[in-house]
């Protein structure tokens, strides 16, 4: 598990061009009884990527307002319409990482009905951002024109895609395991 997290944490970091070493070391801790405290550690990472998602957030931010070419009136509207988009994003990003924690949890004993309800859960995430982004189509498009709505999902999505592919390229197959 750990080794899957903290790769996870390394990708999150490299995707915003940050290294972990910003956010300082995740080492082990000794307890009383001079084991790992593996509770410690998993709290520390979950705070290392909670930092990280927050700093891709506000990258994604920065990209977003130097890509998309926004008057200052349509900047005014849009901008609470993308704050409220992203706190709905990061609730079901929220999901993403529960799962891809409970892939790493189970990892190296992963069951048969394991891997499909880690399958099936990874595709409902999926499905939660698309039906997400459909949802927000139309409320953009009422604070600035199809152009710039579609040039938005454009940017947002590409943005995306490079964060996935990082991450899929850390986690291991499932197969792999055996």
């Amino acid at each position: 598990m750990k080794k899957i997290l903290a790769a996870l944490s390394l990708v999150l970091g490299a995707a915003i061009a940050c290294g972990p070493s910003a956010f300082g070391q995740t080492g082990t801790t000794s307890n009383a009884q001079g084991g790992t405290n593996t509770q410690s550690q998993s709290a520390q990472l979950d705070q290392d990527v909670q930092l990280l998602r927050q700093d891709i957030r506000s990258k994604k931010k920065q990209m977003v307002a130097a890509n998309l070419q926004l008057t200052d009136t349509e900047a005014t509207k849009f901008w609470p319409v993308y704050d409220q988009y992203t706190a709905e994003l990061v609730k079901i990003n929220d999901e993403k990482y529960a799962v891809i924690k409970a892939y790493a949890d189970a990892w190296g004993n992963m069951t048969d009905a394991q891997a499909l309800d880690l399958t099936n859960r990874a595709l409902g995430v999926e499905q939660k951002v698309t039906q997400l982004r459909m949802k927000y189509v139309p409320i953009f498009n009422k604070v600035i024109p199809g152009t710039k709505v579609a040039t938005f999902f454009q940017i947002e999505r590409r943005l995306q895609a490079v964060i996935d592919l990082q991450l899929a390229s850390q986690i291991p197959l499932v197969q792999a395991q055996q």
